[in-house]
């Protein structure tokens, strides 16, 4: 599953900004999944809810790479370089 990523080395320790999905929390709206910037620990719904707030962030903001903010979850995804990846 890991694949070449070329940002890999700017993933951070984080700590996650909310519980939820920041912004569906803001407008008491739903959300399927979660996902965690690794850049600065903004929590947004996935691109399976109807927001994709973690999309919407990395347009605002480049932050490259997402975790999977789900319980037994641990891959990342880099936008950038649209691949998938497993912790080292």
């Amino acid at each position: 599953m890991s694949e070449h990523c070329s940002h890999f080395s700017q993933i951070r320790d984080v700590t996650p900004s909310a519980q939820g999905c920041e912004e569906c929390l803001k407008t008491g709206d739903t959300w399927v999944h979660l996902r965690i910037c690794r850049t600065c620990g903004h929590v947004g719904c996935c691109d399976s809810s109807k927001n994709k707030h973690a999309t919407k962030h990395f347009h605002a903001t480049s932050h490259p790479i997402i975790q999977s903010f789900e319980p037994g979850e641990d891959w990342f995804w880099c936008y950038i370089d649209e691949v998938m990846m497993s912790p080292v």
